[in-house]
Parts: structure tokens; sequence; C-alpha cells
């Protein structure tokens, strides 16, 4: 079952990727889209399972024997546990519908077998990484989803914004791989072995040993831990490599759930938890995990706070959760972490595709400021945006009954309070993101679903109305991007917006389900001392049951603080974008300096440019001009072009045509061998 489970997706992205002119776009949709639902058929049986049998032993499926090589030998096998299992049916459920999603909204771009084929890949590179026995074949697909994540952020290849995402997207994970990279040849250094099992059976042992890195002494785990969390911040996107995800919205909407709710950014998060057994031998790598991760979780909600753009609010939304799942990891609340990363793919995932619909309702109009009253036309997205809504601000009654991001977000920040030191900065770090996300998320769906209409000033529309009217010629989904415009026209009387298409609808209606009850559900296997100890049984798991004990056991006003800020965010949102309009522009007035701080996203992309691209770009063109064009080409194949010229010019005045000069050349010839005869000889 496993097999198919993660090979389907690698047949359906050949079939349609080699066969697309053969089958057509719509047998490469069925093909990839079936195998996606088979797959993710699969899955769901082998989680209920260790939900409802109360966790179990591994089930390890050779595939091949795959390198042999001195004392580096593993197989290529496929690990099936509860960690596993949580992942599966996360990965192929959101994949699964973005497929579907998918066939609506990508309905009228030419390339869609190559789309299809890429999602497919990229599912099943994600499958391979949590699925990995050993550390090179999590390396496999590790690397294997940031090369999907490359083709599919720059899949409109004609778009120049696209390129540069997908290049910096790609570029700024080669970074955080080499650290990936350097913790697996540490790990193998030290343990002998890639085997995640052996290396975390021995890891205990190793703890207190020291190492020799970059001419220092320092402690073994830590350095290892360390290592293989640089490559967690790079897939994951935490501050200080996160430059990328904001800009992977240049890639279609689908695109963007797919990375941000179910495969590349959790990459990082499952990889702490699988190996969560070394990291708790490492005390110091663990408080910068805890560090970074609410780090990360501040920065980014202060951001999405200043947004216009409908997509990159949502990025931001994204960088910040995964913030609190690392923080979650850092303070040893495993289960935690891997509980948000569950009901934040249904919740993320469906308001991403909750906001492509909006997209494809206005046109592919992105900016905030140009929706307005959008409830009343597109009603069945308008309430799936509220599930969404609902579920990552955290609305739900402590002791009673709540949304998916209620029971997720709240056990971290209760397993954070409880751990104390670091971690209670990181509770109140985390309380104050909450206060964030809540005022941003319900900024969103103020400015999109309320209010009167702003359609006139977007340019889009405009475009819109003219094709309806004079060409018929409706504009497809590759015109998505994110540039904004403020001219004004009065051409849009005409225009209203329209519901999606079947084929979208009912991935947000299945994704709302999963937003409003996959917390209450699955809630007491992920985080409740005796049953998650049981569910996590067999995962190799660090799963500590005292801690979460502890967490249930926090003072009541703690588990209090996140529905009231969560309340005081949506009363502030509530205030300046429906009662009170012109108190944003009068806080921009007030605090103008603040405001573009946080619209420049802190300014690291300016700050990098100037340390990293520019310096960058003046090394590759010294190489560029004064090494490859001045010294190699000069002397290498330009001097030998130039020697072998000079050269022929040389030979050709020597030939002059006349007997006379001939012979002159030969009896110098002559005499020139006569002498050096008579000096050799006699």
């Amino acid at each position: 079952m496993i097999q198919a489970i993660v090979f389907l997706p690698l047949f359906a992205a050949l079939v349609a990727g080699l066969g697309q002119r053969a089958i057509g776009p719509f047998a490469s949709k069925l093909i990839t889209t079936g195998a996606l639902f088979a797959s993710c058929a699969l899955s769901w049986p082998i989680f209920l399972s260790f939900v409802t049998g109360g966790g179990g032993e591994a089930d390890v499926v050779t595939v091949l024997h795959w390198v042999s090589s001195g004392a580096l030998e593993f197989n290529w096998e496929l690990r099936v546990d509860t960690l596993t299992a949580v992942m599966l049916v996360v990965i192929t459920t959101v994949s699964a519908l973005v497929h579907l999603y998918s066939w609506g909204y990508m309905e009228e771009d030419p390339d869609q077998p190559r789309f299809f084929a890429y999602l497919s890949l990229f599912t099943f590179a994600m499958l391979m990484l949590v699925t990995a026995n050993n550390l090179v074949q999590m390396f496999f697909g590790w690397e294997g989803v940031g090369l999907a994540s490359y083709l599919l952020i720059g899949f409109w290849y004609k778009k120049p914004s696209a390129n540069a995402a997908a290049i910096k997207a790609f570029v700024v994970n080669r970074v955080g791989d080499l650290g990936f990279m350097l913790g697996i040849f540490g790990t193998f250094l030290v343990f002998g072995t890639v085997s995640i099992p052996a290396i975390l059976d021995a890891a205990p042992g190793m703890a207190g040993s020291s190492i020799t890195f970059l001419g220092m002494r320092l402690d073994t785990m830590t350095i290892l831990c360390l290592l293989l969390f640089v490559g967690a911040m790079g897939k994951s996107a935490q501050l200080g490599l996160h430059t990328w995800l904001p800009d992977a919205m240049e890639g279609p909407t689908p695109v963007s759930a797919l990375i941000h709710a179910a495969t590349m950014v959790t990459a990082g998060v499952f990889m702490v938890c699988r190996l969560s057994p070394m990291f708790e031998t490492a005390p110091v790598a663990l408080g910068v995990v805890t560090f970074v991760g609410a780090a990360t979780c501040f920065f980014a909600a202060t951001v999405g706070t200043t947004q216009w753009d409908i997509k990159r609010v949502i990025a931001y939304s994204t960088c910040s959760q995964l913030g609190y799942m690392f923080f979650a990891a850092g303070v040893g609340a495993y289960g935690a972490a891997m509980f948000h990363l569950f009901t934040h793919a249904f919740f993320k995932a469906l308001l991403f595709l909750g906001a492509g619909s909006v997209i494809h309702a206005m046109h592919h109009e992105q900016d905030m400021r140009y929706y307005g009253g959008l409830r009343k036309h597109i009603p069945l997205t308008y309430w799936a945006m509220m599930m969404g809504t609902l579920a990552i601000t955290g609305v739900g009654i402590a002791g009673v009954v709540g949304f998916a991001g209620f029971y997720s977000k709240d056990g971290i920040l209760e397993a954070a309070f409880a751990a104390g030191g670091g971690g209670q900065v990181a509770f109140w770090v985390g309380i104050f993101a909450a206060l964030l996300t809540s005022f941003y998320s319900w900024r969103l769906v103020f400015l999109t679903f309320y209010g009167k209409p702003r359609w006139e000033q977007s340019e889009h529309i405009q475009h819109a109305v003219h094709d309806d009217r004079g060409h018929d010629d409706h504009a497809h989904a590759a015109h998505d991007d994110h540039h904004h415009h403020d001219a004004k026209g009065d051409g849009t009387a005409g225009y209203h917006p329209h519901e999606s298409p079947l084929t979208m609808l009912i991935p947000l209606a299945v994704l709302s389900v999963g937003a409003v009850f996959a917390g209450l559900v699955f809630h007491h296997q992920f985080i409740y001392p005796e049953e998650g100890a049981t569910f996590w049984r067999g995962s190799m798991l660090a799963f500590d049951a005292h801690l979460m004990h502890a967490a249930h056991e926090v003072p009541w006003w703690v588990k209090w603080m996140p529905f009231t800020v969560m309340a005081i965010g949506l009363f502030l949102a509530w205030n300046s974008y429906i009662r009170n309009t012109s108190l944003p522009a009068k806080f921009v007035a007030q605090f103008g300096l603040l405001h573009r701080f946080l619209f420049n996203k802190w300014y690291f992309d300016e700050l990098y440019n100037i340390l990293f691209v520019k310096p960058a770009f003046a090394i590759g063109r010294f190489f560029w001009k004064r090494g490859d064009e001045g010294t190699i080409d000069r002397f290498g194949p330009d001097g030998a072009a130039a020697l072998v010229e000079g050269g022929t010019r040389l030979a050709v005045r020597l030939q002059s045509g006349y007997v006379y000069g001939y012979a002159f050349v030969m009896l110098l010839g002559l005499v020139g061998l006569a002498s050096w005869a008579m000096v050799r000889f006699l």
C-alpha cells in the first residue's frame, strides 16, 4: 500500500509530463488528479489505524538496495509510523484537492499538462522525504521539493518577476541546504551510519562529547543539530532565510496553497520532529530553535499587518505560523508542533484557495484596496474564507469547543508557558503575534468582503469590462501578477464578480470541514499526556508527557489569553476597516516611519541586496571581464587565434608566385643546412 501511495504521483507526473502531446490536457489532468486521490484514499486508513489503534510499531518496506560504498551502506526504504502517517494525510489530502481546484483555476492556461505534472512531481518528492528511513533518502526528497518548487514558482516563465522569484527561492534554499548537507556529513562521521533509527538510538550516548569544527572544539550534538536546523530554516522560511517565501506568490495560486500548506515549508518542522531525540541531547540547539521560531513568528506577523496583496498577507501568515511550530519544538512540545502542522494544512490551504477564488472573481486583481462588498457576489467563497479565518485566529472557548487553530495554537502557547525560561519568553511573543494574526486576518476579511465596492479603481477590472464588451477576450491565469495600479476609470459599472466553478468550490468545502473539526476530533491523540504518549509510540518522536501534563495545568488566565487577544485583534480590525475607515490613514500619517519599516519587510531584501547580491554581481563581473575575457580569452583562444592569423599573414606574404623568390629561399635553406653541418661535424 505504501508503495502505491508514494509512486502513483511519480507515475502520473511522468505520464503527464512526457506524454502530454500524445494524450492531451484532459487526460493529463485526469491521470494526475486520479493518482493523487488514490494516494489520498490509501493514506487515510493508515492514519486512522494509528488513531484508533493507539499508535504502533513502525513498518519498513524495502524498495531496493541503494548504496554500498565502504562504510556507507543503506537501502531505499519506506518507513511508516505515526509521524509518517500524519504527514501522508496532510500531503495527499491537500495535494489532491489542489489538483482538483486547478482544473478550474488553470482552465484557460495552455500549459496545463506541464503544470499538473509539476504538481505531482512535487507531491512525490515530499512523500519521499517523509517516508525516508535514512538521511540520504530524506535529502533526496528535500532536494526534490526544491527542484519542483523552482519549476512551479517559475511556471509562467515568460514573466520576469516569476523567473526572479523562482531563482530567489532556489538560491536561498541552497544556502540552507549547505547547512543540512554539512549536518548529514557530520552525523555520518560521528555515528558511522545514515540510518535514522540507528542514529536516534545512539544519540543519547553522544551527549556531552566534543568535536573539532572550524578549528574549535565544540559540543558534538549541538553542532550537528544546529547544522541540520540551518537546513530547516531555509526550507521552512525562518527569519534570515525567509525572503524567498513571499516572492513565491509569483506562481499560480494553487502552487501557493501546496507549498505553504502541506509540502515544502513543513519539511523543516517535520525534520526537526523526526530527529527530536538528537535535538533533546543538545539544549543549546533547542534554545536556538526556540529563539528563531519566536522571532520569525513576531517578524512575519508585524509585516502581515501592512500588506495589501491578499496572497502576500496569507504568505506572511504562513511564515508566522511556522514560527509557532518551531518554538513549540524548541521547548520540547514536538506533539504540539506536529498538531499545529496538521491543522494548519487545512486552514491555510483553505485560505489560499479561497484567496484564489477571490482573485478569480476579481479578474486576477490581488490588491485588497480594490475589493469590497464581495460577500454578496461570492457567498460560498466568503463562508469558506470565514471558516479559515476563524480557524487561524484561534476562535474557541477554553474547555468547551473551538476551531482547528484554537486547539493547536493554544496547545503550543500553553506548552511554552509550562516549559519556563526561554519558553515563557516565546509564550509572550506568541501571544502578541496572535493579536497581530487576528488583526491582519480580519483586516483581510473586512477589506475583501465588507464595505462598498472599490472595483472602479482597478485596471484589471477595466480591462475585463473592455474585453467583455469589445473583444470577448478574457485574460487567463497567466496574468495573475502582483502589479497594482492607481488608475481610475468609469467603465466598470457592468462588471459583476462571479462565483468560482464547482471544481474550485468542492476543495473549499472539504477544507472548511477540516478547518472546523480537525482540532476538535484529533487533539487528544496529538497533545494529551496519556493519549499522546500512546499515539506517538513507535514513531521515535521525543514526546514529553510530563511537559504536556504541565501544559494542561497552567493557570486559567494563560488558557484565556489567546482568546482575549483574538477578540482585541478582531475589534481593532472592525474599528479600523468597518466603523471608522479613516483610522488606518491617520495611523500611517502619525507613524509613517514604523509603517514604512514594516511595509518594506524590515528591509531584509534591501539589506541582502547590499550585502550579498551586489557584491556577488561585482565579483561575477570582475571574473567575467578581467578573468574570462581579459586573461583566459586573451591568452587562450583569442591569443592562439591571433598567433595563427599573424603566422598566416606572414606565410601569405612569402607566397609571391615568382620562381626566383622560391629559389632564393631554397638557397638560404641550403646555406643554413651547410653551416649547421660544418659547425656540427667539423
